[in-house]
């Protein structure tokens, strides 16, 4: 991992990895994505299948795709997925992608979310070098919320009964960080 752009309490929890995600990981995704502490913070659906997430990470996993997709590890276990995904076809946007992440919900609270955005706030400004990641998260889900701000992301706007969530609609805020050292190293006149 790179050393830039981590909050400076930042520590790795002990014994997790990251690495990038494979098609073989479906089974993981699934189970993660249909946990009911999960998936209602997510736009995903109830009773998620591995087959469903084998043709989505297949997809996204593919040697041209420009998804960047990884996977926190434990024990040989996913424990966390996160990835960085292109907004639409424009080139005028290539500059900017969308962070989605979960984490199981037995290694919530545990740093797990800290590494995966980490590791993807350092890819994104190091490696691709992105101006602007986006993501969008529930209004009420404010432990996502003060993660995102960890990492130096802020509200830009709201989305009105953005989506339906166990019957009732709900608000979702969009939320964005700018790369806090754009174009280092670029030659000045």
């Amino acid at each position: 991992m790179s050393r830039h752009h981590a909050p400076d309490d930042f520590d790795a929890p002990t014994g997790v990895t990251v690495r990038r995600t494979r098609v073989s990981d479906a089974a993981a995704y699934a189970r993660m994505m249909d946990h009911p502490d999960v998936f209602p913070n997510l736009l995903q659906m109830p009773h998620a299948s591995e087959e469903h997430w084998a043709a989505r990470l297949a997809e996204s996993t593919a040697l041209a795709s420009a998804h960047v997709q990884i996977v926190a590890e434990a024990d040989g276990a996913v424990v966390g997925a996160a990835g960085l995904h292109p907004i639409g076809a424009s080139p005028r946007k290539r500059h900017s992608m969308i962070l989605g992440i979960n984490v199981d919900a037995a290694w919530q609270g545990r740093g797990v979310g800290k590494l995966l955005m980490h590791s993807l706030c350092d890819y994104a400004d190091n490696w691709l070098g992105l101006l602007r990641i986006e993501l969008d998260v529930f209004a009420d889900n404010r432990r996502a919320q003060a993660l995102y701000e960890r990492f130096g992301f802020v509200r830009e706007g709201v989305r009105r009964c953005e989506a339906l969530r166990d019957g009732v609609y709900v608000d979702g805020w969009l939320m964005a960080r700018l790369n806090p050292s754009p174009l280092r190293g670029f030659p000045r006149d």
